[in-house]
């Protein structure tokens, strides 16, 4: 049994959140970094929002007001979580959207370089791969895996590994702001600095899906020019409604990729051109009645506390599991030292050293109420805690990892 520490702030405002949330109620879950939980006011804001447009008419001058009013409101809070101007959003559907309309429209030459961390996701990997396909450009792999000690020595490493792989063709760099696999934080601020610098002035593209919601955004995210994230994981909100903070000189050279009534400065007026602010990557219809979902799950994060507050609460419950692990045979975490933020990756070895297979680990832990996640590179087994996670939640997992190095000879 691990004895958890005294919590760095009151847990009654994320009790009363967690009381709000139907999939909390009936599972212990660990899987914010796939998706959070919907709170029961953000679900019913966004069944109010849709009986209201259908009350005014989904395509009445009644309705336009409501929809234009939801939708600045929301651009305002995304910004102030970003710390930057509401002009430099631009609402999307998720974070790969937020990354790749604004990244094809940048002005590529042939022989450009795409510096790419080994720690992105898929999705990102595979559109810079086709990009650099389609521009024939070429792709550099900055290591950031292996980067699993405290955060002093992380930056350290990261900005002297950036230092050796630039070149004087580089033009991009891509960096998440948490790796979702490993859970380390990146110097995003710095590695801004670094690149601006540079005789080329890379662009810095930002992955923010694990940061949305779980990290102070500012000053990283106003850094980048590119800083992509999604409303659904740790801000629980409504899957399919994400944005991306845009930097200024991005918002110059870019030109929209795909191309709606939403891009245009003048829907009857095609030819007055597109908008210069975040709007140009802002397609066409999306579904309105989620900026109201979105909104309330910010709002309700808000009230539990500061996002440095927020932080403080997840890293207390991801120190107490990441040091609950180290106490079970076979059990290694990730991370050398505490998570910078809330997720916590483990191997589990058996007693002659192979490993358990992560999906196995799953499988198991998921047939006790036990939700998270197998990821394959590296192979490990990721859990998420939140400001909804409980000490309760904590010991129940502890306590079934326990029972699976017991079962297979960890």
């Amino acid at each position: 049994m691990v004895q958890a520490r005294s919590t760095p702030l009151s847990n009654a405002a994320s009790t009363a959140l967690r009381s709000l949330c139907p999939a909390l109620a009936n599972k212990t879950y660990f899987n914010y970094g796939g998706q959070g939980p919907l709170p029961t006011p953000s679900l019913e804001a966004i069944v109010a929002s849709w009986q209201r447009i259908q009350e005014l008419g989904p395509f009445t001058t009644a309705m336009w007001p409501v929809v234009e009013h939801d939708t600045n409101r929301l651009r305002q809070h995304l910004a102030q979580w970003c710390g930057a101007p509401p002009h430099r959003i631009a609402l999307t559907e998720n974070v790969t959207m937020g990354c790749v309309l604004p990244l094809w429209g940048l002005p590529w030459q042939a022989g450009d370089q795409l510096l790419l961390s080994d720690g992105e996701h898929d999705g990102v990997m595979a559109a810079c791969q086709e990009l650099a396909r389609r521009f024939a450009l070429e792709i550099q792999i900055l290591p950031v895996q292996q980067l699993r000690s405290d955060q002093a020595s992380t930056d350290a490493t990261l900005l002297a590994g950036l230092e050796q792989a630039l070149t004087p063709r580089t033009r991009l760099v891509v960096l998440s702001h948490l790796i979702w696999t490993t859970g380390q934080r990146m110097p995003i601020a710095g590695v801004a600095e670094r690149l601006g610098a540079h005789p080329n002035q890379p662009w810095l593209l930002v992955d923010g899906a694990q940061s949305f919601g779980s990290l102070p955004l500012a000053p990283d995210a106003a850094a980048a020019d590119i800083y992509a994230f999604t409303g659904h994981k740790w801000a629980c909100g409504p899957e399919g409604l994400g944005g991306v903070l845009l930097s200024e000189r991005l918002l110059a050279e870019s030109r929209p990729t795909l191309i709606g009534w939403r891009t245009l400065k003048s829907e009857e007026a095609p030819g007055e051109g597109f908008h210069r602010d975040g709007r140009r990557f802002e397609v066409a219809t999306s579904c309105t009645p989620l900026l109201r979902g979105l909104h309330t799950s910010m709002d309700l994060l808000d009230g539990v506390g500061s996002a440095e507050e927020r932080l403080a609460l997840v890293r207390h419950h991801s120190e107490t599991l990441w040091l609950g692990l180290q106490g079970v045979p076979g059990c290694r975490p990730l991370l050398l030292a505490p998570p910078p933020a809330g997720l916590v990756s483990f191997q589990l070895h058996r007693g002659d050293g192979t490993l358990l297979e992560s999906d196995s680990v799953v499988g198991a832990l998921g047939d006790q109420g036990i939700w998270l996640r197998s990821l394959r590179d590296p192979v490990c087994v990721r859990a998420c805690t939140h400001v909804t996670t409980t000490s309760e939640d904590l010991e129940r997992l502890l306590e079934a990892v326990h029972q699976i190095a017991r079962q297979h000879g960890c």
